[in-house]
């Protein structure tokens, strides 16, 4: 089993770290040690993302021990519309909790009205990426979060900065999304086919 110590590395580097420790030994067990519950669902997060087993277990002062088991096989394929053309995949990326500038009791009136008409994207809209003050929508005393929820059943991502949850002090009101990290969010806006930032 590979082991990596990413204790008191900031975000992305847990991450990267793990993701060059897999590439570089694909077939063995690994055991990541982190130090934050961000870090801790980030890493998890992406070894689940490329089919890797995951389990988590707490390792004493707030440190966690995350063990990775690698797939026993790849499954590739690549989503198509009904014509047969690759399938749109929109990533809206959204950094504030308010909609413009200007005023700010009307900003966050707008944001609820956006949030709330996403649906109508259909089958297009992929992912929703929530970053900043963003993440504020993803909170337990949201006025959007019925919204966001009502997205994520119907099957769209909702990927959430750990980095910016922490900052906010939020990582434990998060209600709606997936805790994520720099890595995964710039390697999203590649796959997507359309990226619309508010």
């Amino acid at each position: 089993m590979k082991k990596i110590d990413c204790r008191g590395m900031a975000c992305p580097q847990p991450v990267m770290a793990t993701k060059d420790i897999i590439e570089e030994h694909p077939r063995e067990m690994v055991e990541v040690l982190v130090d934050n519950k961000a870090s801790r669902e980030n890493v998890s997060r992406f070894l689940k993302s490329q089919g890797w087993t995951v389990s988590v277990k707490e390792a004493g002062s707030g440190n966690f021990s995350i063990t990775g088991a690698p797939p026993t096989c790849e499954i590739v394929h690549e989503e198509k519309s009904h014509d047969g053309s690759q399938a749109q995949k929109i990533l809206v990326f959204i950094p504030t909790d308010v909609f413009g500038n200007g005023s700010e009791e009307l900003g966050r009136g707008l944001m609820k009205n956006f949030i709330s008409t996403l649906k109508e994207m259909g089958t297009e809209l992929w992912r929703v990426v929530l970053v900043n003050a963003g993440v504020k929508l993803s909170s337990k005393d949201s006025n959007v979060l019925e919204d966001l929820k009502a997205l994520e059943k119907a099957g769209v991502d909702i990927l959430v900065c750990g980095t910016c949850l922490e900052y906010f002090n939020l990582i434990d009101s998060k209600a709606v999304g997936h805790t994520t990290n720099m890595l995964d969010i710039v390697t999203s806006m590649q796959v997507a086919t359309k990226v619309i930032r508010i």
